[in-house]
């Protein structure tokens, strides 16, 4: 498949890792008054232009794991130590509207649920434009050639029509190519995917995975691939992150993951996709 590279990316050139995260705990509160820790001692860094993909049971932490990254785990639940350092900033220590600033600009983030993610009163084009025009000061007219752009790049069917389309005009896959459109409009440096492609037949899923790798590879960025699947890492990542009851158990290359994995819970993992 050919690179298609989005319009006008950020260069980053700034050294060491571009996300951190260090000792990080997350917590939520029980009805019995004690605290169940979802994530504990978590360490993993990102390079720049580096693929890493998390994998793990439902339960493990995956999804908690992207939401603390963000800044955004769902309350009540909260980051009861540790930090997150992303291109320099503590995203753990950041007031709202500078986080928010950062969110969609620099750091985004692809969930498996695309109609849940998109407004039914908005069309495609105005979902896009919006982002656009918010962190790339584009104006109306501006913000919608980009946003046709966008469409193209990442294959939508008759682009020009699907503009003016709405959220329920459109199938699974075209919707989740919407979203990733959102996602990567104004060029990310990390882009989080969470499980993005899980509701979608097998073939479609393929499809939008490798013209996600693609787009993250034409444009140098850097990519968390949260996922249940195995195969996703092995066709799409650099290192592998195996996540369990809330601890990274193994972190290693692909390569030397899928050849002598170490950890019994990545071994087992590996033998139910065998």
């Amino acid at each position: 498949m050919s690179e298609t590279a989005l319009p006008s990316p950020n260069a980053t050139t700034a050294a060491g890792p571009l996300l951190s995260v260090e000792d990080l705990h997350v917590s939520f509160p029980h009805p019995t008054g004690s605290a169940v820790e979802a994530l504990r001692g978590i360490d993993l860094t990102i390079a720049r232009g580096e693929m890493v993909g998390v994998v793990g049971e439902s339960g493990a932490g995956k999804t908690t794991l992207a939401r603390a990254i963000l800044g955004m785990v769902p309350r009540p639940g909260r980051v009861t130590r540790g930090r997150v350092t992303f291109r320099g900033e503590v995203m753990t220590e950041l007031e709202d509207d500078a986080r928010r600033a950062i969110l969609g600009r620099d750091l985004s983030m692809i969930i498996p649920n695309p109609r849940g993610e998109l407004n039914p009163v908005l069309t495609v084009g105005e979902h896009i434009g919006n982002v656009l025009r918010h962190h790339r000061g584009l104006d109306k007219a501006a913000a919608r050639t980009a946003a046709l752009d966008l469409l193209r790049a990442v294959a939508i069917p008759d682009p020009q029509r699907r503009l003016d389309a709405y959220p329920h005009e459109l199938s699974g896959g075209m919707a989740q190519r919407v979203v990733i459109a959102i996602a990567l409009a104004c060029s990310p440096t990390l882009v989080i995917s969470d499980d993005a492609t899980s509701g979608l037949d097998v073939t479609v899923q393929a499809q939008i995975l490798d013209l996600l790798k693609a787009l993250i590879r034409a444009n140098d960025a850097s990519a968390i691939f949260i996922t249940r699947d195995i195969a996703v890492t092995a066709h799409f990542c650099d290192r592998i992150a195996v996540l369990y009851a809330g601890e990274i158990v193994e972190l290693a290359a692909v390569g030397t993951f899928f050849d002598r994995p170490q950890h019994p819970y990545s071994i087992m993992l590996l033998a139910a996709f065998a």
